[in-house]
């Protein structure tokens, strides 16, 4: 078998796995679904699970890396302006990156503490990332990139709590309703890291 072919097989069923998982946690809720239930309801071996998704939460937050990371890659190349434009395209896309998913999802995650504490390490996660990022970029400064990157980081946790709650009271014109107060929140973000 080719190394395409399988990669391919193996994003298949790592794709398979985590699709019947967070199907089975909405239905059932996440602290009453097994590994095995996932594995035998995906027809995979158990250690077969394990390999893709070490912990249990990994499943229901696949975008894990790609969520942490989105934040520093939106300003590793760009200005305030470009951050600030990046930011509303996944607004206007209703991308999962800013909290977009189905009231399910959103009711699963809410009602597990494990999931609302894995979800509130990812926050944290990206904040580090963009610490890291402006502290190497600005060596030279002191405090100043730290607090820009927490300023950043409070934004896009304020507006992803935000789509999160306005899914759950199941309201339609999201991103229309969210918009204007995305926009004020990055108006008052500029002073403090356009800089940066």
């Amino acid at each position: 078998m080719s190394q395409g072919l399988r990669d391919r097989k193996k994003h298949e069923t790592r794709k398979t796995i985590s699709d019947v998982a967070t199907r089975l946690f909405i239905r059932n809720g996440f602290e009453d679904v097994t590994i095995a239930d996932i594995a035998a309801e995906a027809q995979v071996a158990k250690m077969t699970v394990t390999n893709h998704f070490p912990r249990k939460e990994d499943l229901v937050f696949d975008i894990r890396e790609d969520f942490t990371s989105w934040p520093a890659a939106l300003i590793r190349d760009s200005v305030f302006h470009d951050t600030r434009e990046l930011y509303f395209e996944a607004l206007g896309a209703e991308h999962a990156l800013v909290g977009f998913s189905g009231p399910g999802f959103v009711r699963m995650i809410k009602e597990s503490p494990v999931l609302t504490n894995a979800l509130h390490e990812m926050h944290r996660e990206r904040e580090t990332a963009l610490v890291d990022l402006l502290i190497r970029r600005h060596p030279e400064e002191d405090l100043a990139p730290t607090l820009a990157a927490a300023h950043l980081a409070t934004v896009l946790r304020v507006l992803f709590q935000e789509v999160f709650d306005r899914t759950l009271e199941d309201e339609k014109a999201i991103v229309d309703e969210l918009w204007p107060l995305a926009e004020q929140a990055f108006d008052q973000l500029e002073p403090a890291y356009g800089r940066f």
